[in-house]
């Protein structure tokens, strides 16, 4: 983790709360701030990969496309046993 100062404004609020949940779990205010920061990231990521999959089924022959292939995935991934 870089040591490097990059001084940010933020609300005498958000300092205090960001002091009070660092001191609460015994870490400093950077680890706090790095954790909601990546959490945060996460977030968007995941709302941004939700939003494209509900793109997707609104299409309906890109979500046939979807299907298919995966379906055609299972079937190489699961294959059924041979009968006799």
């Amino acid at each position: 983790m870089s040591t490097a100062r990059s001084p940010v404004r933020i609300s005498e609020g958000a300092k205090r709360m960001l002091r009070e949940l660092a001191t609460h779990e015994g870490t400093t205010m950077q680890a706090v701030l790095d954790r909601a920061i990546e959490a945060y990231r996460r977030q968007r990521f995941l709302e941004a990969a939700n939003s494209a999959f509900l793109a997707l089924r609104e299409d309906g022959a890109a979500w046939e496309a979807e299907r298919r292939e995966r379906r055609e995935w299972d079937a190489a991934a699961f294959p059924r046993e041979k009968r006799r």
